[in-house]
């Protein structure tokens, strides 16, 4: 096994090393979130802590790690003996994007249960990680029903397999550690709530610090076991005092003076239920043990409250992280109070020092740079309200001048688009298709593993052949081709290609702000069904991927945000720009189905023939049945009607900017035949 990074060598990051530590002396914090760009030393960091971990004492042969002196009543290698365990290092275990159900909570043998009544289980990683760290990297990409089951493990304590009737239960409390790059996509709210802590990270911009880094990155790729051997010793004293801290744990005092703070301080930002106030109040008691105190102090709860609050107080994608910092000041003074007993030393420090040591404070504001966050913070500049415009609307200067980018109206609830059909692509909230998870429509003879057994397809496949298989008895005799997989259906996720027209004669101040509120709100929607997004703009004479198909919705809103336009309307280099943009994505993830919403007047300007070449270019996505809307932004008394033309060539439906703001595209995609049909004209749906 090779030799991890040591803890203690790691430069700066005060936050993301103090914020693993807390949790190291108390597990109940409930994990940390580690947001931030690639190449910031997140995994190092986790990976590093499992070595500060204590040791544990497990009873001998037991699969699930098991105290000797308190074993779990319900574990499924016990009843346990009292007597004497083994010790062993806390272990820590990584659960990989890609794996599967089974392979996280364990699996039943079917055949097993069925034929001889026997729960014979095979634990998974939640059992690994029981008394240990479960470390997710990328945690926004792993799919959403084993997100689900993760987290309410970590909440429980405990995990559960049920399989047609048969249930088995075991402990499973780990520090839960998660890493993600929000340029890769964002967490839904309610599983951000899940993890106790988050921490932003990003790399220094301060030479002299980058240049501490690269040094000991060579020193411990040259010689990791000389290099770990140099830290040793301030190693072992950071593993000595998370051992102090937790000792010292059951004994702090959380006076009514630091309630009230916790309690104000979460009223005062508007956090959703009650589990912010109780992560702030184990936290503070987790900073104050491990600064050797006994009692929790306002700059405990000030500290628990950076660490806690900001990814809760984000509402959608498009929010801010961080905290008014004057405003949590000014909270924590107007609450603040004496307990009835004193402070015992009187000191006020609220950090300690050493590693982490307290006084780290989560990074309010991007970083500057290029960097993801840097897109992600701008993306919540995009106003409430859009910007008052001129009355009347200037067109562009016939010579397709470039014109500034206009900022988003105020985005609204959309109706549902979904693709035709039936499909098969990761899971989701958008279009019909066949899953895991859902509801159950048939049965068929498993393809590998069994997943989900179809108890009464199973039943009727064994019957006829009882006798010949000798049955005697009341039991069913079961062989392996009579069992069958329960085929079911729900949602699954598609790519939202947005071709988005940013030409001269879109530029009116007023209806571009529309516009970018329209597709804003699309946007939205699309992060809410976790769908995957993609941004094409036509102007001038060419079009451009302003943001190649990421799980990201905030930095397409970025892109949004920041489009110029002006000049001439090349709509044929737009639709041929979102064709090659599917071929490609269709051969990196081909069960995941397009939605192209075009968002254009219709007008077609430049070259020869601008009016047939789009046209052809809309048969080409039509022929390949890529299911299309287009948003008609045609403004005016006198309409020419060519956003429902093109509706037409594309095989989709038209729907005018006006009907879209006011929530009426209720059923534009949603039959299969609206959409497959060709259509001479477009109809508008009020």
């Amino acid at each position: 096994m090779s030799t991890p990074y040591p803890f203690t060598a790691l430069v700066g990051q005060d936050d993301l090393r103090l914020a693993l530590l807390l949790n190291a002396v108390s597990p109940a914090v409930g994990g940390v979130l580690v947001r931030g760009e690639k190449g910031t030393a997140k995994s190092t960091a986790v990976r590093a802590l499992s070595a500060l971990m204590p040791e544990v004492e497990v009873v001998a042969g037991c699969r699930f790690s098991c105290a000797p002196g308190a074993p779990d009543p319900a574990c499924p290698d016990g009843p346990h003996e009292s007597g004497p365990g083994t010790s062993r290092a806390a272990r820590m275990v990584e659960l990989p994007v890609g794996a599967s159900e089974d392979r996280l909570v364990g699996a039943l043998d079917i055949e097993r249960a069925l034929a001889e009544g026997v729960k014979a289980f095979e634990p998974g990683l939640l059992a690994d990680a029981h008394r240990g760290i479960l470390y997710v990297d990328e945690v926004n990409l792993l799919h959403d029903h084993l997100v689900d089951l993760l987290l309410d493990a970590a909440a429980m304590g405990a995990s559960y397999v049920e399989r047609e009737g048969v249930s088995v239960r075991h402990a499973a409390r780990f520090l839960l550690v998660g890493t993600m790059n929000p340029e890769e996509g964002e967490l839904r709210p309610q599983l951000l709530d899940r993890f106790g802590l988050t921490v932003e990270v990003a790399a220094s911009r301060e030479p002299d610090q980058r240049v501490e880094v690269v040094k000991r990155r060579l020193a411990y790729d040259d010689d990791p076991d000389g290099f770990a051997g140099k830290w040793e010793q301030e190693e072992s004293a950071v593993r000595a005092r998370i051992v102090a801290a937790r000792d010292l744990l059951p004994s702090v005092r959380l006076g009514d003076a630091a309630l009230r703070q916790i309690a104000a301080t979460c009223a005062a930002f508007e956090v959703d239920g009650m589990r912010a106030d109780i992560v702030m109040a184990r936290t503070a008691t987790a900073l104050a043990a491990w600064a050797g105190r006994t009692d929790v102090l306002a700059e405990d709860v000030r500290q628990a409250a950076l660490l806690a609050l900001p990814h809760r107080r984000r509402r959608n994608p498009f929010d801010a992280p961080g905290l008014d910092e004057d405003k949590l000041d000014d909270t924590l003074e107007e609450f603040g109070g004496q307990d009835d007993e004193p402070d015992p030393d009187g000191d006020g420090d609220g950090g300690g020092d050493g590693p982490g040591g307290g006084g780290g404070q989560p990074p309010q504001d991007a970083p500057e740079g290029n960097g993801p966050d840097a897109g992600g913070d701008r993306a919540a500049d995009i106003p409430a309200q859009g910007e008052p415009s001129d009355s009347g609307e200037q067109k562009a200067p016939a010579g397709g001048g470039e014109q500034a980018a206009a900022r988003a109206s105020e985005p609204f609830r959309t109706k549902m688009l979904s693709v035709p059909g039936l499909g098969e692509g990761a899971a989701g909230r958008r279009s019909r298709a066949r899953t895991e998870h859902g509801r159950t429509t048939g049965a068929r003879r498993p393809r590998g593993a069994l997943t989900k057994l179809h108890l009464a397809a199973t039943v009727q496949a064994a019957a006829p052949h009882q006798r010949a298989r000798g049955r005697s008895g009341p039991g069913l005799v079961v062989r392996r081709d009579d069992l069958r997989q329960a085929t079911r259906e729900g949602r699954e996720g598609n790519l939202v290609l947005f071709v988005v027209d940013a030409s001269g004669s879109m530029a009116a101040r007023q209806r571009m702000s529309a516009v970018k509120g329209a597709v804003l709100s699309l946007l939205l929607d699309a992060y809410q069904r976790r769908d995957k997004v993609g941004l094409v703009t036509f102007r001038g004479s060419s079009a451009d991927v302003a943001l190649p198909p990421t799980s990201s919705v905030d930095a397409a809103a970025v892109r949004l945000e920041s489009l110029p336009t002006g000049g001439r309307t090349p709509l044929s280099a737009g639709l041929l720009k979102a064709h090659d943009v599917l071929r490609v994505e269709r051969l990196r993830d081909p069960a995941r189905r397009p939605l192209v919403v075009v968002v254009t007047d219709g007008r077609a300007t430049g070259g020869p023939e601008p009016v047939a070449l789009a046209g052809r270019a809309a048969r080409l996505l039509a022929a390949e049945g890529t299911a299309s809307v287009v948003v008609d932004c045609e403004s005016g008394p006198v309409r020419l009607g060519l956003a429902g033309q093109l509706a037409g060539e594309l095989g989709g439906t038209a729907v005018t900017l006006d009907e879209l703001r006011a929530d009426s595209i209720a059923g534009l995609v949603k039959e299969v035949r609206q959409m497959q049909r060709p259509q001479s004209n477009s109809r508008r749906v009020a």
